[in-house]
């Protein structure tokens, strides 16, 4: 999967298998996901079209409760908590078997 943060996340939480680049320090593909967080969902909102396939999948990472309700308003496809991050390609293997394939 080609994925695209908005987010400083650490890459090596990622599979190998994965091309993964910071949106902040310039991408040189189009995206199958984004990933966000509640401080960069504009950013992303600007960005998405351009910056992604036809068909892409957006994971907002949740800090807290107000956080969700930030984000519900902007069709953000699935969620995961800060404190699950370690989890993230559960998430993604999960995302390319029932929506990206």
């Amino acid at each position: 999967m080609d994925i695209i943060t908005f987010c400083e996340l650490d890459i090596n939480l990622f599979e190998d298998r994965h091309k993964v680049e910071n949106f902040n320090n310039g991408v040189t593909f189009k995206a199958d996901i984004f990933i966000i967080n509640i401080d960069s969902i504009f950013e992303f909102e600007e960005n998405k079209i351009s910056n992604g396939k036809e068909k892409f999948v957006s994971i907002a990472i949740i800090e807290d409760e107000s956080d969700y309700d930030a984000f519900k308003n902007f069709g953000i496809d699935t969620w995961i908590k800060v404190s699950d991050i370690s989890k993230i390609n559960s998430l993604i293997n999960l995302i390319e078997k029932r929506i990206l394939s």
